[in-house]
């Protein structure tokens, strides 16, 4: 009670002091006719040289009376928190927690206010609600396409980097983009986040009809149709455009519903290009719009009362009135949202300019910061994106950079005292995870088993469709960083399609797409999928990226190979001739493709096998691993593939692991086995265990590339505990091989034992 009564005389304090100072001030200016000059905002600001010739006494009266204005602005940041009591929720300040920050009139902070008149949205302070920690916010967007796939992940990674609330993540994709989001969120494991996708292509018959010039296509006409699309019982959704990068969290721009009044809508931004005047060039005609028109690319949709405005009808209508003259949309969705506005003002709700800072050329975009923490969603809205032309572009650069190559696995941040609903994966991984004893010497390797990669699926365009007659085959790899110069050679000697998994971080990421789309090779094919694996972990987890790459093959048939070796010319068009002549629909065969290796860095590459057998005569090339690991290869029989004219029969062996075709539906890879050792042996035996037939084709080979030593093949030839493990991990394979296979599965084990 004590502490209520002092918190009152406080606030009653406070009060007169503020009624106090505005009149003292007024009584130093009506001293003196002097002007005082307001400080500069920020550093982007350019400072104006001090008046000269003032007075000593007049400088000094200036200098109290701008401390007694900073005295004021303080005290009414004071007040217009609310009151601290037992009951009440303390203002979050800061980037910790998950507390919500009190909001001002704009809805965006306690300056947001002032930061509004200066960049003409002032407005009277009104207090607005606080966004509950706990509300689920809703973001809709719409996503089609492999680069549009690519492009939103940058702004997720925006809001989840900012965001202290749960979100809902509404998807209208094409089948591509899907795929990959589905696959990414689901990899992702981020809590507090739910996904849900709507089927684009449903909604194309809504908006077809509409001639539509701009780069995006019918896709760029869906938001039209959101109210349509969208659950019926959600009520209020933020739309983004997929080039937003979030600089706050989103929940401020949330709270700004709560200013909506009357029968306002929408929230827009006020067009910061001079499109909707009409003055950009001679004859420039555009849709009609009120003044400078409004930006779409971040709206704030009231969708209940849309649906009671009749939202659909409206569009419609307005859509069919001007497309009568117009013929044809110039900026997709925001020409027809404009045009609707301007027939009918009174349905939107001016948001100040920076929560949409367009950075297209000769925009107003700097009208809407002074400073950086100003800024709250940058748009980039220009065709050039990073390269269009703007004042303070290396900045928004930066910054647009530093989400890009963010470690995503860091934004798997629990949102405390909030209740989510229940993830089962998650739930399952967890209990998993528990039933593993830590003090295990191996723990980590059974940990990264089970540990989930983040994967983005066809990070790069692609484009194939099998061959009708049911002979395709895929080449199937895996890769990290230090393997990239490999993968020109290897489209250089692969012409059919080829499904990759690439280990790299966010960073890497990024610089694999810069390399890719710096090589006129790798541009040129549509037919190579490249799938990416973010790392997590000490260890490279190679089988789970061949499972990745194996489960986006789309031929009947796939070559497990390496990245480091070089199929022969021509190995493609064999390999599909050999699905018919051995029957391989109707047969579980396994085509083994013989490997040899050269420890030449520039090797002339034989273009047949009789070049190959001249090349393994004079010893510049070698069976592979014969030197280091014969049992690998042995079984092939090399003595017998150099005079071979027809496939022949092999039989399995301990330690076998040819590079084989097989058909799609073959067993994976056993995720236990991480590093070097024993996956792909694994693997073989898994294939001999379901009655698979080794058949090696005469004239067919593969040459391994010379290169560095692997990390993980190091960490297996120095580490004890390393070999102790591997061995421990093979036994536990070979017991689980018994107790699925039963009797047949004995010889492993005794073929281990008498190895």
């Amino acid at each position: 009670m004590l502490g209520i009564c002092r918190g009152r005389r406080k606030f009653l304090a406070a009060s007169l002091a503020l009624l106090f100072i505005p009149a003292l001030t007024w009584l130093y200016l009506s001293v003196g006719s002097f002007q005082v000059k307001p400080l500069p905002l920020s550093p982007l600001e350019v400072q104006s040289s001090t008046p000269a010739g003032a007075a000593g006494e007049r400088q000094a009266l200036e200098l109290r009376v701008r401390a007694v204005e900073e005295e004021n602005r303080a005290l009414r940041r004071e007040l217009s928190r609310p009151p601290r009591s037992p009951s009440a929720r303390l203002p979050n300040t800061g980037h910790r927690g998950n507390q919500s920050r009190t909001h001002s009139e704009e809805g965006t902070g306690d300056n947001e206010g002032q930061k509004a008149a200066a960049v003409g949205n002032s407005s009277d302070c009104v207090q607005l609600p606080v966004v509950d920690k706990c509300e689920t916010i809703h973001v809709a967007i719409v996503c089609a396409g492999y680069n549009a796939s690519r492009d939103v992940v940058t702004l997720v990674k925006s809001v989840l980097f900012h965001r202290r609330n749960p979100l809902h993540f509404h998807f209208i994709t094409d089948s591509i983009a899907q795929q990959i989001l589905s696959s990414l969120f689901h990899t992702w494991m981020v809590p507090a986040v739910k996904v849900d996708f709507y089927d684009a292509d449903e909604l194309k018959s809504e908006v077809s009809w509409i001639p539509n010039k701009h780069y995006s296509g019918i896709y760029g006409l869906m938001k039209l149709v959101l109210t349509k699309t969208l659950p019926s019982d959600l009520q209020r959704v933020i739309v983004l455009d997929t080039d937003i990068t979030f600089a706050t969290d989103i929940a401020e721009l949330w709270a700004v519903f709560h200013k909506f009044k009357g029968q306002q809508v929408l929230g827009l931004v006020e067009n910061q290009s001079d499109w909707y005047l009409g003055n950009l060039w001679k004859n420039h005609r555009p849709w009609p719009a009120l003044s400078r028109g409004f930006n779409t690319g971040v709206i704030l949709l009231l969708l209940d009362r849309l649906r009671k405005l009749r939202w659909e009808q409206m569009w419609r209508l307005t859509a069919e009135r001007e497309l009568m003259s117009m013929l044809s949309t110039s900026l997709a969705d925001q020409d027809i949202f404009n045009a609707v506005i301007k027939q009918n003002p009174f349905l939107v709700h001016q948001l100040p300019c920076f929560w949409n800072v367009q950075l297209s050329d000769h925009t107003r975009s700097e009208k809407c910061y002074k400073d950086v923490s100003d800024l709250k969603v940058i748009h980039w809205n220009s065709p050039k994106k990073l390269r269009v032309k703007n004042k303070h572009v290396e900045f928004f650069r930066n910054l647009y950079l530093t989400f890009l190559e963010y470690d995503g696995n860091l934004l798997r941040r629990e949102l405390f005292g909030c209740p989510s609903e229940a993830d089962h994966n998650s739930e399952n991984l967890q209990k998993t995870l528990s039933e593993l004893d830590e003090d295990d010497p191996c723990y980590e390797f059974r940990r990264e088993r089970f540990t989930v990669h983040r994967t983005h699926l066809y990070f790069l365009h692609y484009e194939y469709e099998p061959s009708s007659d049911n002979t395709d085959v895929t080449l199937v790899a895996q890769l990290s960083m230090d393997r990239l110069q490999m993968l020109e050679a290897i489209c250089k000697h692969w012409e059919g399609p080829i499904s990759l998994a690439l280990y790299l971080s966010d960073a890497e990421a990024q610089q694999f797409l810069r390399y890719a789309q710096g090589s006129e090779v790798l541009m040129s094919r549509g037919n190579v999928g490249y799938h990416i694996v973010y790392k997590e972990g000490q260890f490279y987890p190679v089988n789970l990226l061949r499972n990745v790459a194996m489960r986006q093959v789309n031929t009947p048939y796939m070559f497990l190979s390496d990245i480091d070796f070089l199929p022969m010319y021509g190995l493609y068009e064999y390999l599909r001739k050999s699905v018919v002549q051995l029957d391989m629909a109707n047969a579980k065969k396994a085509l083994v493709v013989p490997a040899f290796e050269t420890l030449r860095y520039r090797l002339s590459y034989p273009k047949s096998k009789a070049e190959l057998l001249s090349q393994l005569d004079m010893g510049t090339l070698f069976t592979f691993r014969y030197h280091v690991w014969t049992k690998g290869h042995a079984p092939t029989n090399f003595a017998k593939w150099r005079t071979a004219t027809t496939p022949y029969k092999v039989q399995w062996e301990a330690d076998f692991e040819p590079y084989v075709m097989v058909r799609r539906d073959s067993p994976e890879y056993d995720r236990r086995f991480v590093g070097f050792g024993w996956n792909k042996v694994a693997h073989i035996m898994e294939l001999d265990a379901q009655e698979y037939e080794f058949v090696v084709l005469p004239n067919a080979y593969m040459i391994h590339m010379p290169h560095a030593p692997s990390f993980d093949i190091t960490k297996f030839r120095s580490n004890k505990q390393y070999r102790v493990c591997l061995k421990t991990l093979k036994e536990e394979f070979q017991q689980n091989m018994s107790r699925r296979y039963g009797f047949a599965a004995l010889k492993y084990m005794t073929a281990e034992n008498n190895s």
